[in-house]
């Protein structure tokens, strides 16, 4: 996942190699940050927000970072299915 909650703010990362890294690039920051603006501004009604369970065993799918992601949602209002 690559916004997830931080400290009270959202922290922009990318997947490279075998590791997730912290987007510092101002540009890249803004590109991914608009490409979920955009998804959920596009399609309000019959849309289905997925966000998949995290997993101990996979170091790439930390659970409270997936929680956290999931919890703010709730926060915001998106009921679970």
């Amino acid at each position: 996942m690559d916004l997830v909650p931080h400290a009270g703010e959202w922290l922009v990362r990318s997947f490279k190699g075998y590791r997730w890294q912290t987007v510092r690039d101002e540009t890249r920051r803004r590109y991914i940050l608009n490409k979920y603006r955009v998804l959920l501004t596009r399609a309000r009604e019959g849309m289905v927000i997925w966000v998949p369970r995290g997993d101990s065993r996979d170091w790439t799918r930390p659970p409270a970072e997936y929680n956290a992601v999931a919890d703010y949602l709730k926060s915001c209002g998106i009921v679970d299915l």
